[in-house]
């Protein structure tokens, strides 16, 4: 199982750094303890309230890119404070990352005020989500009542004068979504790999797929 260690103190004294050595030094032995492989140690010199550290930006890019089941701290505050932390353990969350706390022996127990915020700041992208589909939904019924056939603007469906069909690794799309990544995150991080790609795009190869898949069952023979 991949882990990524996380080590931060708040300030650039050179004093701090024996801090984060001794910080490294402990999650490595957290890591061997609960059977974790250490993928990568990342360390900051910043503030809590900062977003902005390169460890953690290196950190969440990686566990976008990787999978990476647990990220070891040594405790809750190492990740950030205020909204910080909140922001901060929402997005590892979405990735289905666990964090794992020294301070608590194991996985990260989160105050009944911060899972609240937490659950009330996934329902709400959620609604966000849901309402943006619909609006693109809507849009797209609109155009096609009107005479748009969306099919019809490739090169390879019948149209020469059509865009070509961008060659998009449709099973990273797929991992991706089954980690509760949106269509929108998921074309953003397609793009980070050089694939100049939008959401909506992303989401029709996603379609496609889940209703190919489905064909296929529907065409197996019954034993």
């Amino acid at each position: 199982m991949k882990a990524i260690i996380y080590c931060r103190v708040s300030t650039k004294k050179d004093s701090q750094e024996t801090s984060l050595d001794r910080q490294e030094e402990e999650l490595l032995d957290l890591a061997r303890r609960k059977k974790y492989h250490a993928e990568a140690v990342f360390k900051d010199q910043a503030s809590g309230y900062d977003l902005d550290r390169p460890g953690m930006l290196e950190l969440l890019d990686l566990v976008k890119s990787e999978e990476i089941e647990a990220v070891l701290i040594t405790d809750e505050t190492r990740i950030g404070r205020g909204n910080a932390k909140i922001a901060l353990l929402h997005c590892l969350f979405k990735e289905g990352v666990k964090v794992y706390s020294m301070a608590d022996d194991g996985e990260l127990r989160l105050s009944e005020s911060d899972s609240m915020v937490l659950n009330i700041v996934s329902m709400v992208e959620e609604y966000q989500r849901k309402i943006h589909n619909l609006k693109i939904k809507r849009g797209m019924k609109r155009a096609v009542e009107k005479g748009f056939r969306p099919e019809k603007n490739l090169k390879n469906r019948g149209n020469p004068a059509g865009r070509d069909r961008k060659e998009l690794p449709v099973q990273e799309i797929i991992r991706l979504r089954k980690n509760d990544l949106t269509f929108e995150e998921i074309a953003a991080t397609l793009r980070g790999f050089g694939h100049n790609v939008s959401k909506a795009t992303v989401h029709r190869r996603y379609k496609e797929f889940i209703e190919s898949q489905s064909f296929a069952s529907q065409d197996e023979p019954a034993e």
